[in-house]
């Protein structure tokens, strides 16, 4: 989700608050937020899983 705050964008988890960044535009916050939710999808596909595995980028 991405929050303003003082004039800048804040790129906070939904579900923890956690925040992943401030940005200056609301493009710049889009931008992080796609990423984050890509990498936080990215482990569930099996095809992603194995070849990660092999890359030794995952357990």
């Amino acid at each position: 989700m991405i929050k303003k705050v003082k004039g800048k964008y804040v790129v906070v988890s939904e579900s923890t608050g956690r925040s992943f960044g401030t940005y200056r535009t609301l493009a710049e916050a889009k931008k992080r937020l796609r990423q984050v939710e890509f990498f936080k999808h990215l482990g569930k596909s099996p095809r992603m899983k194995k070849a990660l595995r092999k890359k030794s980028l995952l357990k």
